[in-house]
């Protein structure tokens, strides 16, 4: 295990999880707001901002622990597949959307598909961020030694 890869895998676990977040609450911010450019309309886009950091930081507080889970499984083994970060996003964020939904029938919830586009969207961020390099730190041959040709 390498100790520097280590903590810099840690740092962008960290930055990757916060800017998810943090894209997942403004697309749902907006979403709901729809504003327009800044200069159309200044107040209702500040609003839609500042919403949208309140619903990413509930976001964040909401899906830290089972994303902990997915990211630990993650990193143990070494999935670096970008259909992988987007969908445990994605079925995180559909979890938490329907967590506790009283319907009387056996339809999803209002509002499921733009739950689940927010999961895919914060997914996304944080494989760019993060996923792309899951278990870079372990021993052994890493992704330069792997990918490099025989006789190199």
């Amino acid at each position: 295990m390498d100790g520097g890869k280590f903590m810099l895998q840690l740092l962008r676990i960290a930055f990757g999880f916060i800017f998810a977040v943090l894209s997942c609450g403004l697309f749902l911010a907006w979403g709901f707001f729809r504003a327009g450019h800044p200069e159309t309309d200044p107040i209702a886009f500040a609003t839609m901002v500042g919403s949208g950091l309140v619903g990413a930081s509930v976001v964040g507080a909401t899906a830290l622990a089972p994303a902990a889970v997915a990211i630990a499984v993650a990193e143990a083994a070494r999935l670096r597949s970008f259909l992988f970060h987007v969908g445990a996003a994605g079925l995180i964020a559909f979890a938490v959307w329907t967590l506790g939904a009283e319907t009387p029938d056996t339809a999803f919830r209002p509002g499921s598909a733009v739950a689940l586009a927010a999961g895919f969207i914060a997914g996304g961020i944080y494989w760019l961020i993060a996923g792309r390099t899951s278990g870079c730190w372990f021993g052994g041959k890493g992704v330069e030694q792997r990918d490099r040709p025989k006789g190199a």
